[in-house]
This record gives structure tokens, sequence and C-alpha cells, in this order.
């Protein structure tokens, strides 16, 4: 079986309620791609765009095509991360990312983040990626409902993004693909004012993967688009032919992005391109009776131990994660009005998920007690959203108005 290409399309949009566009996205067959840029404009348009000039280049394949994609998000989070690092105008700049690679075994997938990856087939629409979310992984645990996830106001909290740490851990795997079908790749702009039922909807009812994504974006918009809307789509057949993957990825790059970035280009030129080492591989053991399973019993206790282990660690993670990207109100020792980073939890042994980043001179009585408990209700806020009322909260003292939490 050999797969090609027979028709693709993508787009971007700003949305309705963002001044400018920080996703990029990728058609460079048999490379695809979404990034969702996140750290302010200049920044998380940076980041994105950072990550489209490394899945754009292709490159040179080795190993497994999973191997190979996973390489390629390892050698973005790795530029990303040290242009950070470098400017501090740019510290904890990310992006998402979902990249897709057509091959002779099927179409290979690599995410990181809460962009997602579909695959339409026979009018069926499946989603072939787990969000890197706190709420994504609040449900999996089974500590959040799926409707209760739906509508969760921390949805847009992510765990895992390019950029905000050296090493990144990337999800890939292979699926099988058949004539027809179609794969979408998109931003959370999209799913976050789409359900599934309506994009399935759309994508069946256009002729063209062109007019579907024009059909995509609108709906989003006329959902709210609450943020920037990104989608690919690329449909797929089988020529009957046998054969391998080129050992060369090649094809007319096309990157984009919902802004010019001239910066990014110049970076990218200056920098080595060294790719980052792939994953290791763990060897097996060679006896049989190394080989041989435990007994189901014995499995079963082996399973509920790791679970127990695995899934209060998942989570830790995602709290850790998540606490390194969002801000809430609260107050000091002293009862002033105090803006913190990170997450209102405290672990055993002392370890506390947030830090102090800015005090005010507000005392938290002058305020009004209903206005008061809005602010006290530690909502998760982005830094600029937190500081703007930290800061509408001193106007209102310097006026001896009091101040309202938003």
């Amino acid at each position: 079986m050999t797969l090609r290409v027979v028709e693709r399309a993508g787009d971007s949009d700003v949305g309705r309620q963002r001044d400018a566009n920080e996703d990029s996205y990728v058609l460079a067959e048999p490379v695809f791609a979404v990034a969702d840029g996140m750290g302010g404009a200049q920044a998380g348009e940076v980041a994105s765009g950072l990550a489209a000039e490394v899945f754009g280049a292709g490159g040179t394949a080795g190993g497994t095509p999973e191997e190979h994609l996973t390489r390629m998000v390892q050698e973005a989070n790795r530029r990303i991360w040290e242009l950070a690092q470098q400017d501090a105008s740019r510290r904890g700049m990310g992006t998402t990312c979902t990249v897709a690679m057509v091959g002779s075994r099927g179409v290979t997938v690599a995410h990181v983040g809460d962009s997602r990856a579909y695959l339409l087939r026979e009018s069926e629409l499946s989603q072939l990626t787990h969000d890197h979310s706190l709420v994504a992984e609040l449900e999996r645990s089974g500590q959040l409902s799926p409707e209760a996830a739906e509508h969760h106001p921390q949805r847009s909290i992510i765990t895992r993004a390019l950029g905000p740490e050296h090493d990144v851990e990337v999800d890939a795997h292979t699926h099988s693909a058949r004539s027809g079908d179609v794969f979408v790749l998109c931003s959370d702009g999209l799913t976050g004012m789409v359900s599934d039922d309506e994009m399935a909807a759309i994508l069946r009812g256009e002729e063209t993967l062109e007019a579907a994504v024009r059909s995509l974006i609108r709906a989003a918009n006329q959902s709210g688009g609450r943020d920037n809307i990104t989608a690919v789509l690329f449909r797929v057949e089988d020529d009957g032919e046998g054969g391998a993957d080129d050992d060369t990825l090649s094809g007319e790059d096309t990157i984009h992005q919902g802004l010019t970035a001239g910066d990014v280009h110049a970076a990218v030129r200056e920098r080595e391109s060294t790719a980052t080492r792939g994953p290791s591989v763990s060897t097996t053991a060679s006896s049989a009776a190394a080989r041989r399973p435990p007994p189901p019993r014995l499995r079963r206790r082996l399973v509920g131990v790791l679970a127990g282990i695995l899934v209060p660690a998942a989570i830790l993670a995602g709290l850790y994660i998540a606490g390194r990207q969002v801000y809430f109100i609260g107050t000091n020792e002293r009862g002033l009005v105090t803006l913190y980073r990170g997450v209102p939890y405290d672990l055993p042994l002392g370890i506390e998920l947030y830090s102090v980043q800015r005090t005010s001179g507000v005392p938290i009585q002058t305020i009004a007690p209903t206005r008061r408990e809005r602010l006290l209700d530690h909502e998760w806020r982005s830094r600029d959203d937190a500081d703007d009322l930290v800061r509408q909260i001193e106007r209102g003292a310097l006026d001896r108005g009091g101040a309202g939490a938003g």
C-alpha cells in the first residue's frame, strides 16, 4: 500500500476577541501541522513560528515514523526554549503542536498540548489525540465527568507545551488509513467553539476541503470566536502500489502564521539546526522467564498499584505545570491584596504550588464585602488579567471607591 495526498487545505483566523493571531500551520506534504502559540503577541507568535519552521523543513528520515516526528518536535522545543533563555521578554513563551506525516504504513501523528487531530472515515469523526490539559487529566482519572469537563472554566490550562521546559514528552502514534480518509488538525480555538458533532456535519456537507475549512472557521466565529482559529485538512488515497517511504521528506513547503514574524526567520538562520537525540529504546530480557507475563491475579494487583501511583503523579505533574502558567488573587499574612503565580493548593510536607508575584498596599478589609468575596474566589487568570485587576483595586483605593473583581 502506498498512500498519497489527493486534496489538502488550511487556513487561520484571528477570531473575534483577540487582537493578534498566534497560530501557525504547515502544508508541506507529506508533513502537515498546527501550532497554537502562547505568551502574548511577539512571543506566542514567535514560538509557533519556530515550530512551523522545523516542521516545514521536514529533514532526513531516520528510524520509525514515530521516532522521526518525535525528534522534529523535540528540536522545535529546543529552539523555542533556547530563544526564550536569550530574550527575557519572551520568557515563558510556548506553543502546542499537532503534526501529521503521511507514509507507507499510514499516517503518523505527534502531539503536545491541546491542539487536536481527528479522522473522518465513512462520515464518522473520531479524535486521534488526547488533550494535554489539566481538565483532561482530571477527566481521564475519573475526577471530572465528560459533561463537567466540557464546560469547566479551566479548560485552557495545558499541562504540556513546547518551550517552557528544556525537555518535552511527545505522544507519537501511527494510524492505518484507507482511501477517502480525511485527517483534521486544528487548534483549540476551533474545538472550544464547535462540537465534534458539528464538525462532522460540516465536513460531510462540503464538497471540497477548502470549503470545509472556511465553514469550520465561520462556525467557530459564529459561536463567539474567543480564540485564534486554525484548521488543516488533507484527504488520502491508496494508489494500490507497493513501496517504501523516501529517506528525504520533501515537498512544496507552505508555512503560515497569523502575523508576520521576521525575527523568527532571522533567529532560525542564526542557529544551528542539529537535531536532538531521539528517545532511547529499552531492551527486553533474553530469557523466557523474564518475558513470561505475571499470573492474572498478580497482574491485577500490579495494575492497581501502578494506577494508585501514576494517576496521582500525573495530577501533581499537571498542577505543577499549570502553576507555571496561571495566576490568582489572594491576601498575604498582613491582609494585603496580593498577586500569586500558581494554583492555590498546598501539598503535604509544606509544599506550596504558588509564589508571590506582587503585593499591593490595599488591605482586603477596605473592600466592600460583596466585592471582597468575588475577589477572593481564587479564580485562575492569565498574567495580564491578574495584573489589570490588581491595578483596578489600587486605583479604586486611591479614589476611595473600592474595587471590583472581574
